[in-house]
């Protein structure tokens, strides 16, 4: 055979070929859009069915739609534009303050496709944080937020997971766990010496924060070391892990704010921030870790155990459950970061009240004095009935976590909230948020009086207002560091009122 019947030989299998790899591609291309199409009408009966079973649990449960559902700006972004800005200018309290004057008690927004209901309503509080516990979750935009410092920790999942957390910290909050009263003596004590005696003026927030937020007493007590920053206030590891702890939970703030948009938080410092705090605070969960090991081995004699847990060091503690130091360090890091600003802000706030008014601090004071200089423990802190309901109203009106969130994870309602008159159920389908403003819903006139934006300790007497008060959040996820924060305020506040 010659050449030319090689070649026309194999421009006719080339061609038979091409012929079969075009026929096959047709096919495929038909294939392709057979399948596409069937996804598309797959889909739509989906979105059908959703839309048919949304509508009969709407109607099986008689849900109205709020009467305000607030866009502002394009794509809805004014509302996330307005609450930065009132961040900026510290006054989120003030802004959710207006929304809530002009929208009612229940109302629903859409921020750049992030569907939400805002409410101020104790029974849909109620219902969000315990009756329908399970229907509700901090949800992704919290747990993506926060994941850079706190990992899996309590304040940044749900589930199995935070139940798992869960059971492995609320024991190590037992009253008679945290009831080491000498702990707040000496950092007070290390307070009082900054404070001049010659009547200038000072910086009792500076203080506070010093004490509380740079984590003098809280360390002490989960790490079983303070970093003294009352005595130390500008150098050292210390310090830097305090100003760094400052910049990661600012950024985790701003982080959560965006919720779907929070690629756009953009700061260099972020991240060194963030490994600075868990590089410090890995160094304490080696030591607790190497101190279980030491104990398991018999290294440490359980007479000396005993006398170690007499002192009780929360990470000593936290070691019985787990040696995983990633969790230990998420854990810690979560306790650490719901610790540090309570006390602190409740106390700061306190003294800032009572500077501007006599009346209350004169009362007060005449009430601490009966312990006649005597270092009072949790039962008679318990008895100094004006001194609670000072603390009472200061965390009605200024309550440390004014707005909080949560995302249902199943189709479920609200009690009230519909309608014209907001007395109607309110449907919240799968995967939106529900906002509720605790500031807000302290300063209701309708709950607490026409007087309700002023400072009244004295309603405290009768007033029982359950689910209207919410200092600490509540249900199952009610914030495990309350009792510290209250008792821990209750002494500082002694102490300082006293000059002990």
């Amino acid at each position: 055979m010659g050449m030319t019947s090689l070649s026309q030989a194999g421009l006719s299998n080339l061609w038979v070929i091409l012929a079969a790899v075009t026929a096959i591609c047709l096919v495929s291309q038909r294939v392709v859009r057979y399948i596409q199409s069937m996804e598309r009408f797959s889909l739509g009966r989906m979105k059908c069915t959703d839309n048919l079973i949304e509508r009969r649990y709407v109607r099986e449960n008689g849900c109205v739609p709020p009467s305000t559902t607030l866009r502002q700006g394009f794509l809805g972004l004014g509302m996330l534009r307005d609450i930065q800005k009132a961040n900026r200018e510290h006054r989120v309290r003030a802004q959710f303050g207006e929304w809530f004057a002009k929208y009612g008690h229940t109302w629903g927004a859409d921020t750049g496709g992030r569907l939400f209901i805002m409410t101020v309503e104790p029974k849909n509080i109620q219902s969000i944080l315990a009756l329908k516990f399970k229907d509700f979750e901090l949800g992704t935009y919290r747990n993506k937020s926060f994941y850079p410092l706190l990992g899996y920790g309590i304040f940044s999942t749900d589930g199995s997971k935070w139940e798992h957390s869960r059971a492995m910290l609320r024991p190590n909050f037992a009253r008679n766990q945290i009831a080491d009263i000498e702990i707040y003596e000496r950092h007070v004590a290390a307070l009082i010496k900054q404070i001049p005696r010659d009547g200038s003026t000072v910086d009792l927030q500076e203080l506070f924060f010093r004490m509380s937020k740079t984590i003098d007493s809280a360390t002490e007590f989960l790490f079983g070391e303070s970093v003294n920053s009352l005595e130390n206030p500008t150098s050292g590891p210390e310090q830097s892990f305090s100003s760094n702890f400052n910049i990661a939970q600012d950024g985790l703030s701003h982080r959560f704010r965006l919720g779907p948009f929070r690629f756009l938080y953009r700061n260099k410092q972020f991240a060194p921030a963030v490994q600075n705090c868990r590089d410090y605070v890995d160094r304490f969960v080696q030591k607790a870790i190497q101190y279980r090991a030491d104990v398991d081995s018999g290294k440490i004699s359980p007479e000396e155990a005993k006398l170690n847990d007499l002192q009780y060091i929360f990470s000593y503690e936290l070691s019985k459950h787990t040696i995983n130091k990633t969790e230990l360090t998420d854990q810690l890091l979560s306790i650490l970061l719901a610790g540090r600003d309570t006390t602190a802000s409740l106390l700061a706030i306190t003294f800032w009240v009572l500077a501007r008014r006599p009346d209350v601090w004169t009362t007060l004071r005449k009430e601490i004095l009966t312990l006649d200089g005597r270092k009072p423990d949790f039962q008679e802190l318990k008895n100094l009935t004006y001194l609670s309901w000072v603390l009472n109203e200061v965390l009605r009106l200024y309550p440390v976590v004014p707005v909080n969130s949560r995302m249902a994870n199943k189709d479920t309602h609200l009690p009230v909230g519909g309608g014209p008159d907001g007395k109607d159920p309110i449907f919240v389908p799968k995967g939106n948020e529900v906002f509720y403003s605790v500031s807000t819903m302290h300063r209701r006139k309708d709950i607490y009086g026409d007087d309700a934006e002023e400072f009244r300790p004295e309603r405290w007497e009768k007033l029982r207002p359950g689910w209207a008060y919410l200092p600490f959040n509540g249900g199952p996820r009610i914030c495990i560091w309350a009792a510290v924060c209250a008792d821990g305020s209750g002494v500082y506040g002694c102490a300082c009122i006293t000059g002990v």
